[in-house]
């Protein structure tokens, strides 16, 4: 038998920096953000209507696809996309630093080589909780801003006055009855939903993707990337809906002239609040929109996560 040539040892470029995935990253996420937006606002207005039939307010819309036909007919097409430059600077802190905080931790801290396949589920999973965290926590201030964007057009709708009129106005107005600390109302919910989605989403992907390459020895292509994002799609979906319903909720109250929410608390206090006026069933609402959400983001990204990678020469996830 001819001797097994030495397996040459993997070249680092600058396409395989930090800097440069953490900008593959940003971009993959404002696509998939803008492919998906609606049914985020969509998820987020079901997540509210049992907290406003508890305080006594008429509900116009019931289910995903009433509430999108309403949104529609009542508000106008665009208004499905409200909010969405408050999410595109989220993603531009969120995304870049949750890839980024994952791939140094393999490589850095469980010093991971380039193309090994045997990457511990639990190490990848202490991976994928922390990145969430992590980058969730810094970005937390525009997801507040973002959560109170896309409820005006129902404030409107019910007769309400509006509460903030723009990007600039919500967090001028946050900033003045909260200073600093307002700017990270509803982080504590926020930051565990992350962990959990990130735990679904980044741990996911990375696990099926090797699982799938080592049972069926399928190429490093658009249908292993397909298959891979599918599943974390779904896992994430059903690991954070829970504290999604939490973190929005919390989020979208009111708050007083010192800062502090008026319906809840805390997160802990709003679980209890929620599960003992509409029941458990109730952590779980918007499921299907979060994860007919989940699955397209989650497929974009990866999709053109990778498809840009390649086209720059870098090596894939």
């Amino acid at each position: 038998m001819p001797p097994v040539p030495p397996q040459k040892e993997y070249q680092y470029k600058y396409v395989d920096s930090l800097w440069c995935i953490y900008l593959v990253s940003v971009v993959a996420a404002w696509n998939a953000e803008f492919l998906t937006y609606p049914l985020d606002l969509i998820k987020t207005r079901l997540q509210i209507q049992g907290e406003l039939a508890k305080n006594g307010k008429k509900l116009a819309y019931r289910g995903m696809l009433q509430t999108a036909l309403g949104i529609t007919r009542e508000e106008g097409v665009h208004r499905l996309w409200q909010g969405l430059h408050a999410a595109c600077a989220r993603h531009m802190v969120y995304s870049g630093t949750r890839i980024i905080t994952y791939k140094a931790l393999k490589e850095k801290m469980f010093k991971q080589k380039p193309g090994d396949n045997n990457f511990p589920l639990w190490q990848s999973a202490v991976c994928g909780v922390s990145a969430g965290a992590f980058a969730q926590y810094i970005a937390s201030p525009a997801d507040l801003l973002k959560v109170q964007l896309q409820m005006e057009g129902r404030r409107k709708l019910m007769g309400l006055p509006p509460r903030v009129t723009g990007l600039h106005d919500a967090f001028q107005k946050i900033w003045k009855t909260g200073g600093i600390r307002g700017l990270w109302k509803g982080s504590v919910p926020n930051v565990q939903r992350a962990a959990l989605v990130n735990l679904g989403d980044l741990t996911t992907y990375d696990m099926a993707k090797r699982f799938i390459m080592k049972q069926t020895g399928l190429p490093d292509e658009h249908l292993l990337h397909i298959l891979s994002s599918s599943c974390a799609g779904f896992v994430a979906a059903s690991m954070g809906t829970p504290a999604d319903v939490i973190k929005t909720r919390v989020m979208n109250q009111p708050f007083d002239d010192k800062g502090r929410g008026v319906l809840y608390k805390s997160s802990i206090d709003c679980l209890k609040q929620t599960i003992k006026a509409e029941g458990a069933a109730a952590l779980y609402k918007g499921f299907i929109p979060i994860w007919m959400r989940m699955a397209p983001w989650s497929l974009s990204f990866w999709l053109t996560y990778e498809e840009v990678l390649s086209l720059m020469g870098a090596r894939s996830w």
